[in-house]
């Protein structure tokens, strides 16, 4: 980009872009006069939002750092936004001209039906394409964000597979010879006056071909005439990727049916369609636990959930406001997506254990081991302490065993069992059942199972009250649960948690401060638990780490935690209060290349429009190491010792 303001200025047009096509969709939502394709292309666009947001804040606080001085490396960074209102365009132009026509429509003839599908696909693969290109580290999208915008490319991909494997070839040569990358090829063949000149193409041209390409470049705003004068360069591409023969034509086995729809799909035309309404439609995914809003819409409650983790208050579908955010299974709907499931049984089920012994040991559902193991989850809820305290020692070996006995173990109703296990008065009992749920949550499915069971608060519980082996290993179940995005926020927000892991780094044992540290970590990674952490006292004890000799193997856990949570102006004032800085550069002189790394960019943080820190920097000689930073360090500590020296020379010169 050629200066700060036009960086700032497309930021907020993109945004305006977006906010248009999200209005676009609910005005025409409300009406009824909206394909389907269009209404999931413009419901796509709203998820992206939070982004733009993000994108366009940082252009603000950053004055829309692209000068031309950038490092070619953050001109491409910042190149995506401009290839971002390309592809929002082309979805305006996209809607705009298929407005009015409704899904099932009779005037609309089936060749106008397949080419608004090649329309569609290309730009959904477009969309896709450009989001993929998204810097989330440089454009510091929290990630919330980065999950909403995951989820959005994971629906957009599932859209563009349809098109098949030619189609996104020829997407891909077309996009290619669309952008400015390219338009010197198409200059060379249309370097003269459009009415001194008439072109007629070649009679032996693939006419699906040209088709395609023609409805291509009008979603793209180019005539007819820019399609045609396009092709001969297409053409010559799509001959060394071997999809057209010598004469231009698509090879017989590459030849593409219906607009999109491959021979070999045509083979599955056999396969079960799923009815529309059993589908979430956030994730467009068969509902296995469907849950209905105060709108009266259905969705997939994890999806939902997320949704509203996010701080969304809108009804995805209908962009209503949402009343309450009460979540009410839909039992109906659920029995009969159930039924659907029995009657078309080729349609993918949840992972079912395997049905035959292994050599390591682990049990199997098919045989006497299995009522064995039954029998052991029974006496987890026996009168006897110790038949509790002995059948969750057990278990605790078996989940650590194999991830087959994890799944039987689930699937006999181990979780709940072992949850209420923890309100033992029992210390060792407590102890096996926190460390069997920690064995179990090594599945991902058991992770889900486990919050439901309603773990968390017992868990917090067991962190702070437990025998050490316990706290330790709530700890490490903190961890693994907190794998899960949306379980970062029910773990931050319960009360105690981000305390009681806290004083674990204060107190406990080496095993424990690391356990404490890494789940910390991880929950800060989530920006509301930034701030729940500072409250509760997270500074002092990483300060201590980097201070005091016995902790100095602890060093590497606690930059890693200072360097998220300096991208928090509570947590960058208490680090600059706190002095630092020295500390920090002796990390910088003689750390590991990973201290090395995550000291420099909390430097940065704190120093990054700071004239005093900067200054005291320059008074402890900073330039020496930051300069062997930039010249030999790792890919990310380079570029904050460049971005630091940078600010350095600027001080010095005013």
């Amino acid at each position: 980009m050629a200066s700060a303001a036009v960086a700032v200025r497309t930021a907020d047009a993109l945004l305006t872009l977006a906010h248009e096509l999200t209005a676009m969709a609910a005005d025409a939502g409300a009406a009824g006069s909206m394909d389907g394709e269009s209404l999931r292309l413009a419901r796509k666009v709203s998820l992206l939002v939070h982004l733009l947001e993000e994108i366009r804040d940082f252009a603000w606080r950053n004055g829309g750092e692209a000068p031309s001085s950038s490092s070619p490396a953050d001109k491409l960074k910042w190149s995506c936004i401009s290839e971002m209102v390309v592809a929002l365009q082309v979805v305006r132009r996209f809607l705009i001209l298929h407005r009015g026509r409704i899904l099932g429509e009779n005037s609309v003839a089936e060749s106008k039906c397949n080419n608004i599908t090649i329309q569609y696909q290309f730009v959904a693969w477009q969309l896709e394409k450009v989001l993929g290109n998204i810097s989330y580290e440089y454009f510091k999208i929290p990630d919330e964000v980065q999950e909403e915008v995951e989820l959005v490319r994971a629906q957009l991909r599932r859209e563009t597979r349809k098109a098949g494997t030619v189609n996104l070839n020829i997407f891909q040569e077309i996009f290619s010879l669309l952008s400015s990358t390219s338009s010197k090829a198409l200059k060379r063949q249309s370097h003269f006056k459009l009415e001194e000149v008439k072109y007629e193409t070649d009679s032996n041209i693939d006419q699906d071909l040209l088709d395609i390409v023609i409805l291509v470049a009008k979603v793209n705003g180019k005539s007819r005439y820019h399609a045609e004068r396009m092709l001969p360069d297409l053409i010559e591409r799509l001959k060394k990727s071997g999809i057209v023969g010598l004469t231009g034509n698509v090879k017989a086995e590459n030849k593409l049916m219906e607009y999109g729809r491959s021979i070999a799909d045509e083979n599955n035309a056999d396969s079960p369609v799923i009815p529309e309404d059993f589908l979430c439609p956030i994730s467009l995914e068969l509902m296995r636990d469907p849950v209905i809003v105060s709108t009266g819409q259905t969705y997939e409650r994890s999806f939902i959930q997320r949704w509203i983790n996010c701080g969304n208050r809108t009804c995805p579908k209908t962009q209503q406001k949402l009343q309450n955010l009460t979540l009410t299974p839909n039992y109906i709907l659920r029995s009969l997506i159930m039924q659907w499931c029995e009657v078309n049984f080729m349609i993918e089920q949840p992972p079912q254990p395997i049905s035959r012994a292994k050599s390591d040991g682990s049990l199997d559902e098919s045989t006497k081991e299995s009522s064995l193991i039954k029998a052991l989850v029974s006496k987890l809820t026996s009168r006897s302490p110790d038949d509790r305290k002995s059948a969750a020692a057990e278990i605790r070996l078996l989940a650590k065993t194999s991830m087959n006995n994890r799944i039987i173990l689930s699937q006999a109703g181990a979780i709940p069992a072992l949850v209420g296990l923890l309100h033992s008065d029992c210390k060792k009992s407590q102890e096996h059942a926190v460390t069997s749920l920690l064995n179990l949550s090594m599945y991902d499915q058991n992770k889900g199972e486990i919050i439901l069971a309603g773990a968390i608060i017992p868990i917090v519980e067991v962190l702070k009250c437990g025998n050490m082996e316990a706290r330790e290993n709530a700890a490490a179940a903190l961890f693994s649960l907190s794998l899960v995005n949306e379980n970062k926020i029910a773990i931050g927000s319960t009360p105690g948690a981000i305390e009681a892991l806290i004083k674990l780094l204060e107190t406990g044992r080496p095993r424990g401060k690391k356990d404490a540290a890494t789940a910390l970590f991880n929950l800060c990674i989530y920006q509301g638990n930034k701030s729940r952490a500072i409250r509760d006292g997270i500074l002092g004890p990483l300060f201590l780490m980097l201070k005091n000799s016995e902790t100095r193997h602890l060093v590497d856990e606690a930059l890693t935690i200072l360097s998220l949570l300096v991208s928090h102006e509570e947590g960058k004032e208490a680090i600059t209060n706190a002095n630092t800085i020295p500390i920090l550069l002796d990390c910088v002189r003689t750390g590991t290349e990973r201290n090395k790394e995550n000291a420099v960019a909390i430097l940065l943080g704190i120093c990054q429009n700071n004239s005093k820190n900067l200054a005291y920097m320059g008074r402890l000689d900073a330039v020496v190491p930051l300069t062997e930073i930039a010249r030999s360090g790792t890919e990310r500590a380079k570029r904050k010792a460049t971005s630091l020296l940078e600010q350095l020379r600027k001080m010095q010169i005013h």
